[in-house]
């Protein structure tokens, strides 16, 4: 057994690479590192696999122009980002579609490629594609994956994934988190500790480890760090709790757009105690300047004073619907659209159901929208007025001001144009039959970008622009999306970076070859 010399403890085992993190980017980093060659250990801390990863929606971004697209993503990631990492970016997602082609080798899965554009008409828009797993013979998502209630067709990715890592024998510890990292005197990342219920262990990852553990969704110490806005509700996993972060932070990495996250607005669940939000519902995505959505959005959103003051339907209201309530009024020191109030009409009401869940948790029962919104209205999610002047009682809003903000509402409708906020006229429905609905809005997260700074070979950079050696990363954690989130981005960032970590690690010398821990005497694990 490998041994650190500073307190002469032997590691536990060792393995080539060890990858933190079974969703989308650890399941694709493993692949690809066992494909070079290395001995692979999987590990992930939830007692089920697929992250948040397994609840998306499962269209995998593509990119069909090279140029163009590459253009596009420059647009979207925001400035801050080096060529050479959106280069290396961009050519991968190019070559989504025989990367998924050749995975499903092994179960059969159906690959199909659509066009899709992207949702701001930057130069390039339209040289985007997504790639789908419409379907895999014999797989039933409730069956196999019971914990995960998320939508469409991201079950068939994980599982597409999962029967890649299960063929190819990548040994898998569920209930295991990484904990620390090991390095030695020069920064070298030698291994992890890792826990799996009581027992610690000193896993030695002699060429290198890859933090594919996601972002901070669900920690509000993280959240409170790096963002103004608050309160901000999980809707997916309690896992991602910046672990990753942490670990790389304390072996000397820098960070980037911890700011931004990809999110909207969505309730609260009835019990106090319930883990998630619930989102509101996802209508289509649109382009300004080249589409427009079909589809009416019944509701609009007030604030306490009962005041409209956002466009609720913007191109990607699943990405930056939570920035309207971001306001912040220094005189109260208080957030005065937090909470916000989303209010319809009767004939709203029987449209559509206007929530949604998404979790990955065995844990709780996954909630169950009421396709009428009747059984939202009795468990309180939803609350019913018979009167404007009772909606205006129900969020504390003087009467006059709500029955003005929903007349100058009606107008905007009747004249198709909404001249004060944009938004989409087709879009546009009324709220003048009552009985009316009210629900009290919160900032939702889905998923977060920010995280460590990586280069193209997606090792991770620290505060001196110098590559940490041996340690890697792939997928949410330290996303490129520093300004406007690509739709379906982060899923095909998962498997681009996935190959690059996985092979890149898989390269390295291994420190025992290279006679690492007896030129530097020392090995210590970091914050021990």
């Amino acid at each position: 057994m490998s041994r650190s010399a500073q307190t002469g403890e032997p590691f536990d085992e060792t393995w080539d690479v060890l990858v933190v993190g079974f969703g989308f980017a650890g399941a694709a980093s493993a692949i690809a590192a066992h494909d070079a060659g290395a001995r692979v250990l999987l590990i992930e801390k939830m007692p089920d696999p697929g992250g948040i990863s397994i609840c998306a929606g499962g269209g995998v971004r593509t990119i069909t122009d090279l140029p163009r697209g590459r253009e596009y993503l420059r647009h979207s990631a925001g400035p801050d980002v080096p060529d050479s990492v959106l280069d290396a970016i961009a050519s991968g997602m190019a070559n989504l579609e025989g990367y998924f082609r050749d995975l499903a080798k092994v179960n059969g899965a159906e690959i199909n490629l659509r066009n899709r554009g992207g949702n701001y008409p930057f130069p390039g828009h339209d040289a985007l594609g997504i790639v789908e797993v419409t379907s895999i013979p014999g797989f039933d998502a409730r069956q196999e994956y019971p914990h995960a209630r998320g939508r469409l067709l991201g079950p068939n990715v994980f599982k597409l994934l999962h029967d890649n890592v299960r063929t190819r024998g990548i040994e898998v510890r569920l209930e295991t988190a990484a904990e620390r990292l090991i390095t030695g005197p020069d920064g070298d990342v030698l291994g992890a500790v890792v826990r799996n219920g009581t027992t610690t262990r000193r896993i030695a990852a002699s060429r290198g480890v890859i933090l594919a553990s996601g972002g901070f969704e669900a920690d509000p110490v993280l959240q409170r760090k790096y963002w103004q806005i608050r309160p901000v509700l999980p809707v997916a996993t309690r896992g991602n709790t910046g672990d990753g972060i942490r670990m790389a932070q304390a072996a000397g990495a820098d960070l980037w757009h911890m700011w931004n996250f990809h999110g909207s607005y969505g309730f609260r669940h009835p019990d106090p105690n319930y883990p998630y939000a619930l989102r509101v519902k996802r209508l289509p995505d649109w382009t300004p300047e080249v589409t427009e959505p079909e589809v009416q959005m019944s509701w609009i959103v007030l604030d306490g004073t009962g005041r409209r003051f956002m466009n609720e339907y913007q191109p990607y209201v699943q990405d930056t619907g939570h920035r309207p309530l971001d306001e912040f009024a220094p005189e109260t020191q208080s957030f005065p659209k937090i909470p916000a109030y989303l209010v319809f009409d009767e004939a709203g009401r029987a449209l559509y159901p206007i929530g949604q869940a998404v979790v990955n948790d065995r844990t709780v029962e996954p909630y169950s929208w009421s396709p009428d919104n009747l059984k939202e209205v009795e468990n309180g999610i939803l609350r019913r007025a018979d009167s404007l002047d009772e909606l205006a009682a129900l969020i504390r809003a003087d009467p006059a001001v709500l029955a003005d903000s929903i007349a100058r509402w009606n107008a905007s409708v009747a004249a198709g144009r909404d001249d004060a906020f944009g938004r989409p006229p087709r879009s546009l429905f009324p709220v003048a039959e009552p009985p009316f609905y009210v629900g009290t809005l919160w900032p939702v997260v889905n998923n977060t970008q920010g995280g460590p700074v990586h280069d193209e070979k997606q090792r991770i950079i620290n505060a001196y622009g110098e590559p940490i050696p041996r340690l890697y990363e792939a997928g949410e954690i330290g996303s490129i999306w520093g300004f406007l989130y690509l739709g379906a981005g982060n899923l095909a960032e998962c498997f681009v970076t996935g190959q690059i970590a996985g092979r890149e690690a898989a390269g390295e010398t291994a420190w025992r070859d290279a006679g690492l821990l007896e030129a530097r005497s020392i090995a210590r694990a970091i914050g021990l």
